[in-house]
């Protein structure tokens, strides 16, 4: 199949992400003796800077780990503060939480959770991994389209937004930000953990929480929060075994479309292969919808098992549905309004992605999201902004993602691992808010079923449905809406239609934002990196 480049290969280092900055940051760590948990950490503190739009300190985390022998989950999505109640929400006159401003974030996680990997997995000082993130943002770094739209889109009495992120010469920089690293890079301990720790102590109870507090959040929410370190959820496909996070986020909807891809897809990108996805992805984001979250119990074991997926698989017709169908024991689905996703809130931003693998056996994969610049007012002093990921809880009383003081908001961040029988360990994932687990499912399937190698499933064209609710602002629902690339097989397309999918054929090289590192038992290291946008770059010996 047609490539935009070669997949790479080497033995030495990997590194792949959406921005070829950060890629270029986590590959000089490997060549300088760090292992993949300092690489990823470099590369991600310079996407913090590089694509502001995409992701900031105030933001949130999730990564996946392979350490040779387990994957675990660092988890630094931070949670709803004290003070954040439905009532209080709906005191203020709000019906759904918004998508935008200082009553729209959560704790910022993204810190804690590369100074835990970087302590607690990593070799290097903290200093160290920060110098490539301050350099870019002292010096300054390219402007991309899509930073100068996110520019244009902030709102235009955010003084000191206008001030940091002004453009010269094709050049942006952010010397405001560079500050506030360089600060925390001079933080004294006896030990590298014992520095890492008192940066920590700094960012949540010292003299960057104390610019932090707005909206609902306070400083004893942030002096209370610390990153966790927790096991994947898991479940096997044919030869693989495939990681993902907890139901705090989305991340097991992409196992429970795995579960009812039983049998034979037929040939790749035909019919039956995306009409049964499509159908597939109905069915089990509609289970995230009704079961996912992090304040209530959520029935994993059942909604992961075969006899459910064997039930849930029989609801898949020859046509495309038209309902909201949540499985299980009385779901109950939050109210939806039906429209148009994705153009009623211009200040959404998007997300970044990065994989990182080493010569020692190490594998990451990571999806930091959240502090967009155009979603919130830069912080004077910090040169950030804070996140809004709390627009992701429910106003309603009941449901497993309902606001609720103290939860994690369940997020769409979804980085992926998956293990081979023969030893074979994947590191991958994809901007893309709701479509994440569903671009990033049918790069494995491109893979793991059709047996294209990285660069080509992520080169291969892309689709996705937007039927079930937006995780959002305004939150709404296209109800049979399916987006597919023009690239497309035009006969697929066609019969689409004629199954009843409302389809949306969007522009060529559209969809995802997809990279991916792979690693043999016997050492030989694979990547690619998705040639959309004209920014993401995998590197590599």
């Amino acid at each position: 199949m047609f490539t935009t480049r070669p997949e790479l290969s080497g033995t030495f280092g990997m590194v792949a992400s959406t921005h070829w900055l950060a890629s270029a940051a986590g590959m000089a760590v490997l060549e300088r003796g760090g292992n993949a948990f300092d690489a990823a950490c470099a590369a991600g503190f310079a996407l913090q800077v590089v694509e502001p739009h995409m992701n900031g300190p105030g933001g949130d985390l999730p990564i996946l780990l392979w350490d040779g022998t387990r994957v675990r989950v660092v988890c630094g999505q931070g949670p709803a503060p004290g003070a954040a109640t439905i009532d209080a929400y709906r005191e203020l006159g709000f019906s759904l939480v918004p998508g935008i401003g200082p009553y729209a974030a959560c704790v910022p996680g993204a810190f804690d959770a590369w100074c835990t990997l970087l302590r607690d997995f990593g070799s290097w000082e903290l200093a160290d991994v920060l110098a490539f993130a301050i350099a870019y943002a002292r010096d300054g770094f390219p402007v991309t389209p899509g930073i100068v739209g996110a520019i244009a889109r902030m709102d235009p009495s955010w003084e000191v937004s206008a001030r940091v992120w002004r453009p010269v010469d094709g050049r942006l920089r952010n010397p405001m930000l560079a500050e506030t690293y360089e600060r925390l890079a001079r933080v004294t301990g006896l030990s590298r953990e014992a520095r890492i720790d008192a940066a920590r102590d700094a960012w949540y109870r010292g003299w960057v929480a104390e610019s932090l507090a707005a909206g609902f959040l306070t400083g004893d929410d942030l002096a209370r929060y610390a990153a966790t370190i927790e096991e994947p959820v898991a479940r096997r496909f044919g030869a693989w075994t495939v990681f993902k996070t907890g139901p705090w986020g989305q991340g097991p909807v992409f196992l429970q479309q795995l579960a009812l891809l039983d049998g034979d897809l037929g040939p790749f990108l035909g019919i039956e292969h995306v009409h049964r996805v499509i159908e597939g992805a109905k069915l089990a984001f509609a289970d995230r919808d009704a079961w996912y979250g992090d304040s209530a119990p959520v029935p994993l074991d059942l909604l992961l098992s075969d006899e459910y997926a064997r039930e849930r698989r029989g609801l898949i017709g020859a046509d495309a549905s038209g309902e909201l169908r949540p499985g299980g024991p009385s779901p109950r689905y939050p109210f939806v309004r039906t429209g148009a996703v994705g153009d009623a809130e211009p200040t959404r931003g998007d997300t970044c992605h990065l994989d990182v693998a080493d010569r020692f056996g190490n594998l990451v994969s990571a999806t930091p999201s959240g502090g967009w610049l155009q979603s919130s007012p830069c912080i004077d002093g910090l040169g950030f902004a804070l996140g809004t990921r709390a627009q992701m809880f429910w106003l309603e009383e009941g449901l497993p993602s309902s606001l609720r003081p103290g939860a994690r908001p369940r997020t769409t961040l979804s980085p992926s691992l998956a293990v081979h029988d023969d030893g074979t360990v994947l590191a991958f994932g994809t901007p893309g808010g709701d479509q994440q687990d569903q671009w990033s499912l049918e790069f494995f399937l491109a893979h793991a079923v059709f047996g294209l190698n990285l660069q080509a499933a992520i080169d291969a064209p892309m689709f996705h449905t937007d039927h079930f609710p937006s995780s959002f602002h305004p939150r709404e629902v296209a109800l049979k809406a399916v987006t597919v690339e023009g690239r497309l097989p035009a006969e697929t397309v066609r019969e689409l239609g004629a199954r009843g999918h409302a389809v949306e054929v969007t522009v060529d090289w559209s969809q995802g934002r997809l990279s991916a590192i792979s690693r043999r038992p016997d050492g030989l290291l694979r990547a690619g990196a998705n040639p959309r946008g004209m920014q993401g770059y995998a590197v590599g010996r």
